[in-house]
């Protein structure tokens, strides 16, 4: 399918020998957009949804496979944190590759062939866990579960081409959302099937979601398109690494969704070790545990809400002012051994990094569109600057999203060395609070800062 200019007594849609591509996009045209733009873009988004909401699942199963191993496999909490961060740490490395393989290959293409993907993980994980596994190879197969995360970049970086600037925050607040609800999915399956089969059978966890797998790969087969135009000229990624402004937002989103993950991955797990009386079963802890992804996922679309009416800069500012308060009311539950005030600001911390994940997205496209709008005026042509901002940042969604991803791994391993060497998470939660104070200094100095040469509208 391709998309051209219309032209009185023509269609928008015209079918070519490419089909499911689209070779005329402009979605900034509100003409276009109108008429024929956001019903395309709309059909995508909720395929990419439920292909990334699958792929998260898979992602983030060893943080509910984790509460079904029992002393009859043989392992420490240290070595349980271990493993949720190798899932973590490879899903966030193989986020650089997928996010250039949308423009390597279709945004449509790449999607089927990462649902696909997902049987790896999961066919293997069915077939080889049991009591008596090697701790090696359950590393391994935590690391194959890390393709999983690599869905959540590709799909963010091919929704940003779908959506005018005006509407990138709520598409890809909405866009994550679906995908980062995964987390909860599983871990409310990992429940039903704690409570119902018992804590024998953590094969079924993963049984569950392969004929899903299949579905989301036909489902983006049928209904999902190709932007011709999402191609990344040659060397976008060595170029946007010269910009200061990536690294600047990958700290930042190490914040955010690197807090979320991370959370996601070791809230279980921190439940059982911190507070054993309370939390005597997994399956105690399972009632609780999926609670905190699903309030963070959410929240998620209201970050981009917000970011598209006040500003992305602003609200991901007093979000880690409020992430900060949370993790000190952490830090201190953690010390007065209190359950209600723990949990009071682990729900917290997971509103907040739901609502900066939204944000910083939101920051990310205009940033370079502010940069394009300072280039126009300085004589370069319109065109060509939309086009190179529309290259930058989806080479920075790329990037920011594979490091803020693996500071899911740094909180894993806080919290591993935390309980390894204290017994509490006293030094972890305290590590977070400093960290998310370090970030919303930062968001003030180098985006609210008044000063010449300030970014306009991020």
């Amino acid at each position: 399918m391709t998309i051209a200019a219309e032209s009185p007594g023509t269609s928008p849609e015209t079918t070519t020998a490419r089909p499911h591509w689209i070779d005329d996009w402009r979605p900034e045209d509100v003409e276009f957009w109108e008429s024929t733009g956001k019903h395309i873009a709309r059909r995508n988004l909720i395929f990419s949804i439920f292909s990334e909401h699958i792929g998260f699942s898979v992602w983030t199963m060893w943080s509910t496979l984790v509460l079904f191993l029992g002393p009859a496999y043989g392992l420490t909490p240290a070595e349980k944190f271990t493993i949720v961060s190798v899932a973590a740490g490879c899903g966030s490395f193989l986020r650089l590759p997928y996010t250039f393989a949308v423009a390597k290959f279709g945004g449509r293409n790449w999607t089927i062939v990462s649902a696909a993907l997902l049987l790896l993980p999961t066919l293997a994980t069915f077939f080889l866990l049991e009591p008596g596994i090697s701790y090696s190879t359950l590393l391994i197969l935590s690391a194959i579960a890390g393709v999983g995360g690599g869905n959540f970049a590709s799909s963010m970086a091919n929704i940003n081409v779908f959506y005018p600037a005006r509407l990138k925050g709520r598409a890809l607040g909405l866009n994550a959302a679906g995908g980062n609800l995964g987390v909860a999915t599983i871990q409310i399956v990992g429940l039903i099937i704690l409570a119902t089969a018992g804590v024998n059978h953590p094969k079924m966890v993963v049984g569950i979601y392969i004929p899903f797998i299949v579905v989301a790969a036909v489902l983006s087969a049928l209904y999902m398109d190709n932007i011709t135009s999402a191609a990344n000229e040659k060397g976008a990624m060595r170029e946007v690494c010269k910009d200061a402004q990536t690294w600047i937002m990958s700290f930042l989103y190490i914040g955010t969704f690197g807090s979320f993950i991370g959370f996601g991955f070791a809230f279980g797990q921190v439940l059982l070790t911190q507070f054993p009386d309370q939390f005597p079963t997994a399956r105690d802890a399972a009632e609780i545990t999926f609670i905190g992804a699903l309030i963070g996922s959410i929240a998620r679309p209201l970050g981009g809400v917000l970011a598209d009416r006040i500003g992305g800069a602003l609200v991901t500012f007093w979000n880690f002012v409020g992430m900060a308060v949370f993790a000190s009311l952490v830090w201190i539950a953690s010390m007065q051994e209190s359950l209600p005030l723990h949990l009071c600001g682990f729900v917290g911390l997971f509103i907040t990094s739901g609502i900066g994940n939204g944000s910083t997205y939101k920051m990310i496209p205009m940033i370079f569109r502010a940069k394009a709008q300072l280039a126009v005026a300085a004589g370069e042509d319109s065109a060509a600057a939309d086009r190179h901002a529309r290259r930058m940042s989806g080479a920075l969604i790329g990037i920011a999203g594979a490091i803020g991803a693996f500071g899911g791994v740094l909180v894993n391993i806080a919290f591993r060395e935390s309980f390894l060497r204290n017994g509490t998470g006293d030094a972890a939660y305290l590590s977070f609070l400093l960290f998310y104070a370090a970030c919303f200094v930062v968001t003030w100095w180098v985006y609210l800062r008044p000063r010449d040469g300030k970014l306009l509208g991020v």
